[in-house]
């Protein structure tokens, strides 16, 4: 049994987001344990772009084009991919993001800006863009659990990993229907867990510190690459004082996902995230 190592041959692993910056990170991660990955995301150039290199590495990989927020568009890429590969053994939820219409320009209530009728208060916020970001954080890890988690019935070894955030614990400023959305992700993880846990799935979650991603690039870094305010307060409050790398949170995700290391772990939710979630700023 020791030392640890990581075995996903022949599972099925079907990843919502996984040609994203770490859910790419993902797929390669699952493949190279040996999995059928299935990279599910809107674009399937990129999604292909993935897979090509993951399948020239000597790894199985399919890509297929999907939206999370879509009920019958995940269950046509289901269709696609129970004939491909077959039954699905394994859900990474990690697609999801964050929008500047469900932001506010400041991080304390102005006034002035209320007086003003500047956009970006929250007075003002948009509930279409408020909606769409809730939607894709949530919904769009119900959807596909909802869609692919039917296959796991019966079968042992299958597990559901969703992706949350530091928000979901201390909601961040500015970002309030991310932060909402990602702490009802933690609650939901829970309660999947109990749920499914005498039908034999697994359901965790890990909530990622601070990465530069597609998403939220432009919070974080600007035009001439250096820092934003925002990553300089980020940065102060991460004990390890630097942003993570997408393959560092590989290790973790390996373990919750594997049948046979976590065969006992069920409804937790791990960070990782340099020590944000522990450090008080005093």
């Amino acid at each position: 049994m020791y030392p640890l190592t990581f075995d996903l041959t022949d599972k099925v692993v079907v990843i919502t987001g996984g040609a994203g910056v770490l859910g790419s990170s993902f797929s390669r991660a699952c493949a190279q344990a040996g999995a059928k990955v299935v990279i599910l995301g809107r674009s399937l150039e990129k999604a292909s772009k993935l897979k090509d290199e993951i399948a020239k590495s000597g790894y199985h990989a399919l890509a297929v084009s999907a939206d999370v927020l879509n009920k019958e568009s995940i269950e046509q890429a289901k269709e696609i991919v129970n004939q491909v590969f077959g039954p699905v053994d394994i859900l990474i939820n990690a697609a999801g993001g964050n929008d500047l219409k469900a932001t506010t320009k400041d991080e304390y209530f102005n006034e002035e800006t209320v007086l003003k009728n500047e956009d970006m208060h929250f007075f003002n916020m948009d509930l279409n863009g408020f909606d769409y970001v809730f939607g894709l954080n949530f919904q769009g890890t119900l959807i596909p659990s909802q869609v692919f988690m039917k296959d796991m019935i019966g079968k042992e070894g299958c597990s559901v990993l969703n992706i949350s955030s530091m928000s979901s614990y201390n909601p961040l400023t500015k970002v309030a229907a991310y932060s909402a959305a990602k702490a009802a992700i933690n609650n939901f993880t829970q309660w999947m867990a109990v749920h499914f846990a005498q039908a034999g799935i697994r359901v965790n979650a890990m909530a990622p510190g601070f990465f530069v991603t597609e998403q939220n690039k432009n919070l974080l870094v600007n035009a001439d690459g250096t820092l934003t305010p925002r990553s300089h307060k980020i940065i102060e409050a991460t004990p390890m004082k630097r942003f993570g790398e997408p393959d560092e949170l590989v290790g973790t995700l390996l373990y919750l996902i594997d049948p046979k290391q976590s065969k006992f772990v069920t409804g937790i939710v791990v960070p990782v995230d340099g020590g944000f979630s522990s450090y008080s700023g005093v």
